[in-house]
């Protein structure tokens, strides 16, 4: 494994990491939005506008709610482990140290994440009064790593999950960018949202660095592997049925009549994002295999040929 051209950013995660540097986000009282309407497509259906648009604030509270937990899970059961795992050595294939030393920055500012996470939905809940239904107890990222590990054969096991976090993280990276920059919602929630991607930039680039790494050092016969692997984890990632779940929960919730229900139910069940090239993903996730050197490796481009642009597809 080649890393001499590996330059930790230890120095750079001590002068400017946001568990260094932040003080605590304090929720503000006023008229902006905790949640952005055009994060719930729920709220901007013709029926929804129509006949509910007085629990509005309800529905985007109850979002906000499931996206600071799925952030405590991907932060907490998915990137911490994986980076621990590499920084405590326990990693197949090992990285050295100074990797290992960046990994736990990676866990103390994930974990971090989580926190704040957590402050944010116990501010929510004092000042709207509007206690969190039941929330998921797992995100895409977890379905699809898991169904991607069932498919690795022992000895790649830890590399499919490397990639499975890579491809994670820089697509948050874009998601959080665009979040922090929405004048609709509260200025905390929007600062909370930047000291996130603040250091979800340098997490991205880790991610990139370790992939490439490992890539380069991977056989043909484990890259080719690997390939046969990547459309199974894309197909259970970009889902939007746990969304779909969520809403449908969100829904049963809404004082209203059984009529007007079902046509909320109808909806959200009308809504539909296919898999394929035009996934809003999966152009930062193909820019991701790029920058690493998986996209490069000819199996893995034949494997993701229906969900690349048309200028990168094979001839």
């Amino acid at each position: 494994m080649n890393t001499a051209d590996y330059r930790s950013f230890a120095d750079d995660w001590e002068r400017r990491a946001t568990i260094r540097t932040r003080p605590r986000r304090q929720l503000e009282d006023d008229d902006k939005l905790i949640f952005p309407v055009c994060r719930q497509p729920l709220v901007l259906s013709a029926t929804f506008l129509e006949h509910c648009s007085q629990q509005r604030d309800f529905v985007l509270t109850q979002s906000f709610y499931k996206f600071l937990n799925d952030v405590v899970i991907f932060e907490t059961e998915i990137v911490d482990k994986t980076a621990r795992s590499i920084a405590k050595n326990r990693f197949s294939p090992p990285f050295p140290l100074a990797c290992r030393y960046d990994a736990m920055t990676v866990v103390v500012d994930e974990d971090y994440h989580a926190l704040v996470a957590l402050d944010f939905l116990q501010q929510t809940a004092a000042m709207t009064g509007i206690q969190p239904l039941a929330l998921p107890a797992e995100i895409e990222l977890s379905r699809a790593l898991q169904a991607a590990r069932a498919l690795a054969p022992t000895h790649l096991r830890d590399a499919v999950e490397l990639i499975a976090v890579g491809i994670a993280e820089n697509t948050v990276t874009h998601d959080v960018a665009a979040f922090s920059k929405d004048d609709s919602i509260k200025s905390s929630i929007r600062g909370l949202m930047a000291d996130h991607l603040f250091d979800e930039g340098r997490h991205a680039q880790f991610w990139t660095n370790l992939v490439r790494i490992y890539w380069q050092a991977a056989s043909p016969a484990d890259r080719d592997s690997i390939a046969e692997i990547l459309p199974v984890f894309l197909q259970h990632y970009l889902t939007n049925e746990l969304q779909q779940r969520f809403d449908l929960q969100l829904i049963e919730h809404l004082d209203i009549g059984a009529p007007l229900r079902q046509a909320l139910q109808d909806d959200v069940m009308a809504l539909d994002f296919p898999i394929t090239r035009h996934h809003p993903l999966l152009g930062n996730i193909m820019g991701f295999l790029r920058h690493s050197g998986v996209l490069q490796t000819a199996s893995v481009a034949r494997s993701l040929d229906d969900y690349l642009p048309e200028s990168w597809r094979l001839a």
